[in-house]
């Protein structure tokens, strides 16, 4: 493991400087063995096998190496009935992809014989699935091992594992080794594939097993998945190769590869065989699908004309890049049909100064471009976005532009964070001269204004039919059911419960800020809303 520096590990928030320095002292560490498949080193009594481990220089780099498409089973036979009366616990820390990574180990679990279980101290495996875009992911995770501590304790067989983008990073994997010697298991995002072998190794050697592949693997194919409800993610590409200057996500998720159209479209024509009545394409960088292959020309335009042609009521997609969203999506999204109205569009800063210091590859005018010209081509379109304040020298003047553009646009909805410095990111050294009482501040009134903007949105739905896909009961009344619309947006109506699953037909009477209600109506035509 690489010793601690300046670039690779947690570095200042707002409240001051961290000193992980403790962590990273491994003069007690002994090597047992070395060779061509890993090392096998001891700390404090622990025997670990590192077979690979992550570097973050190697996660930087961007090489020209063939990606291969593999197909087959990946849980051999003999590792089918390993698990067989045992159960599992994943917790999922993070955003969407990390979520249908969850599926893809909960398939290869299920597989293996284990079973779901909500009970952790029924749990034979428990998992955590990690998310490293901000700080305070990353504590929360090291909160939930600490308490993971007490009844590794009481059940010494119980299998624990750190997994997902945390586990790409040298310094979070170092802090484990020194302070959280009782976790089992450390893989990455590029070898989910690998999980069969790397429980067998746990638990017959008894061993703390890492294996983490600093450079992206081959695509797996067919890779079991469980899925839950009427809504499913379906990957389209993996990776990322934008480098925006805060962003640790290129160095976790590895270069930008995409998957053969042929598997995702036959994958979203068996989701809709199995009656699913929605699907997310998933990607770092959606708008980028297709640029990586050197045999076709086939753009994300192309995919979506192609989701058209299957017999599934909505698809959508996330996260779209503004610099690759280009006029041949527009035109293909704006024919309509399954392909729903809702783009979500991150701007991250309405100042052209801070774009180019965030590396995002736009200007301010190049985004209200964009952004006017979708709603122009999709009517009723909700258009949704990602914003950073308090970025390291964000000046007023800077916060003010994107006040401005928030309100030009006006916004359904808006995730919006304070910057959180990621260890191993250019933005991380950069002099971070915005106090912390400023960022709050800003982040308020940024706040304010997209409340604003949701409920000046959602007042135009007054009076309003629109088709809503019912999800399940509100989480705050269970006479009252919840479902989205096709822009997104969040419905409350009395409904039976068989509802859940179907697509129904409700006339808005309410407006809130950020749900609306209204009353499900029989035969009616329902606006793309």
């Amino acid at each position: 493991m690489t010793k601690d520096n300046p670039n690779s590990t947690d570095l200042k928030s707002g409240k001051g400087s961290k000193d992980y320095s403790k962590y990273f002292d491994f003069s007690d560490a002994k090597v047992l063995s070395e060779d061509e498949f890993g090392k096998r080193i001891r700390i404090k009594g622990r025997e670990i096998n590192i077979m690979s481990e992550p570097n973050h220089r190697q996660e930087k780099q961007r090489g020209k190496e063939d990606v291969q498409v593999l197909y087959g089973n990946v849980v051999p036979d003999e590792l089918r009935t390993i698990g067989e009366g045992k159960h599992y616990i994943i917790y999922t820390f993070g955003c969407q992809m990390n979520e249908h990574d969850t599926e893809t180990i909960k398939g290869l679990l299920e597989q293996m014989g284990y079973r779901s279980t909500e009970d952790r101290k029924v749990a034979d495996i428990i998992l955590l699935n990690t998310c490293a875009i901000r700080e305070n992911a990353e504590d929360r995770v090291f909160g939930e091992l600490g308490h993971l501590m007490h009844l590794k304790t009481e059940k010494p067989d119980l299998l624990l594992g750190v997994c997902g983008c945390m586990a790409q990073e040298e310094n979070v994997v170092n802090r484990i080794l020194q302070k959280h010697g009782f976790v089992d298991m450390i893989f990455g995002t590029h070898n989910i594939h690998r999980l069969p072998f790397l429980v067998k190794e746990a638990l017959f050697s008894k061993e703390l097993v890492v294996d983490v592949w600093s450079k992206e693997g081959d695509i797996i194919e067919n890779l079991p998945k469980k899925r839950e409800g009427m809504k499913a993610w379906v990957n389209i590409m993996y990776g990322c190769d934008k480098f925006c200057t805060y962003c640790i996500v290129p160095f976790t998720r590895g270069k930008e590869r995409s998957r053969r159209p042929e598997d995702v479209i036959a994958e979203v024509r068996d989701l809709a065989r199995q009656g699913f009545k929605e699907v997310t394409l998933l990607g770092q960088n959606v708008n980028a699908y297709g640029k990586d292959f050197t045999d076709i020309t086939y753009s994300f335009g192309d995919l979506m004309d192609d989701m058209r042609l299957i017999d599934i009521p909505r698809v959508r997609f996330t996260t779209s890049h503004p610099r690759d969203f280009d006029d041949q999506l527009i035109g293909v999204l704006a024919k309509g049909g399954n392909l729903v109205e809702h783009v979500h569009l991150p701007v991250q800063s309405g100042s052209t100064e801070v774009l180019k210091k965030m590396s995002r590859k736009y200007s301010r005018d190049r985004y209200l471009e964009l952004a006017h010209k979708i709603k122009a081509a999709i009517p009723n379109v909700g258009l949704t976005t990602d914003i950073i304040v308090g970025f390291p020298g964000e000046t007023d003047e800077q916060f003010e532009d994107t006040m401005t553009l928030v309100n030009e646009i006006g916004y359904d909805s808006a995730f919006t964070f304070i910057y959180s410095p990621r260890g191993g990111t250019p933005a991380a050294i950069m002099e971070d001269n915005v106090p912390m009482e400023v960022k709050k501040e800003r982040l308020q009134r940024l706040n304010k204004a997209i409340e604003d903007n949701s409920r000046k949105n959602n007042e135009k739905m007054q009076g309003k039919i629109v088709e809503v896909l019912v999800e399940g009961e509100s989480k705050n009344n269970e006479m009252v059911l919840a479902g989205r619309t096709r822009s997104n947006k969040l419905v409350h109506f009395v409904g039976s419960k068989d509802l859940v699953g179907s697509l129904v037909n409700v006339e808005i009477s309410e407006v809130k800020t950020w749900y609306i209600k209204g009353e499900i109506v029989a035969e009616s035509v329902a606006v793309n809303s």
